[in-house]
């Protein structure tokens, strides 16, 4: 496939995946329609980078599929003077999604190869607003705290504390909560000392490793 072939099938996986599952954020529609996708997967599977579903990306990662990138960053509530925290880069490209959004994004990876081809990625495509680091994503990145939002893109038995802790006041923690196989997108909002939230769609991702994560 050639640019505007991609182009192409960026607007179709907008009109077709995104929005008419309801996903109607303008500016939000808009960055799911520029970031090259086709970029942050394996050669071998560019005929599938706009597909509506995850795909692989070794060491046992996945990418999300675009959906389920568009709702959690919709859930988020993103604005553009925002902090955010992602924790489990993968490819990056959620991480490219929020750089385009707000205004600072830290981006957590386990897998120090992972950490480094994703940070290789969003620097070649000018994202100087993405910081991707290497470590564990269950104990947050405590050295740019607080943050207006944080993204959690893989499955951990429940919402980690030091995560709830990071969040400024207003913040808001998206996260898939559940077992290994099967987990529900839960939306914590800080306000304050106190901490709420509720359930969203159910999801599969792949589990979260770290301390506040599966061993």
């Amino acid at each position: 496939m050639n640019e505007d072939e991609y182009r192409i099938a960026r607007k179709r996986m907008v009109e077709e995946q995104i929005a008419a599952r309801g996903v109607l954020d303008p500016p939000l529609l808009a960055v799911m329609g520029s970031v090259p996708r086709h970029l942050f997967v394996p050669a071998d599977d560019l005929a599938w980078a706009y597909a509506d579903g995850p795909l692989p990306i070794g060491y046992g990662q996945t990418i999300s599929q675009p959906y389920i990138v568009a709702l959690m960053t919709e859930l988020l509530q993103v604005e553009s003077t925002n902090r955010i925290l992602e924790v489990g880069t993968g490819s990056g490209y959620q991480a490219a999604v929020l750089g385009q959004m707000a205004a600072e994004v830290h981006t957590i990876e386990v897998i120090p190869e992972l950490a480094a081809q994703a940070a290789r990625t969003l620097t070649g495509l000018g994202y100087t607003n993405v910081h991707v680091h290497a470590g564990d994503g269950s104990l947050g990145w405590p050295q740019a705290e607080p943050y207006d939002g944080i993204l959690v893109a893989a499955a951990a038995p429940s919402a980690p504390q030091p995560l709830l802790d990071q969040l400024a006041d207003g913040g808001r923690l998206v996260i898939p909560v559940g077992s290994r196989g099967y987990q529900q997108l839960e939306v914590w909002k800080r306000t304050g000392q106190e901490f709420e939230h509720r359930i969203d769609l159910g999801v599969a991702f792949v589990p979260l490793r770290g301390e506040h994560g599966w061993r």
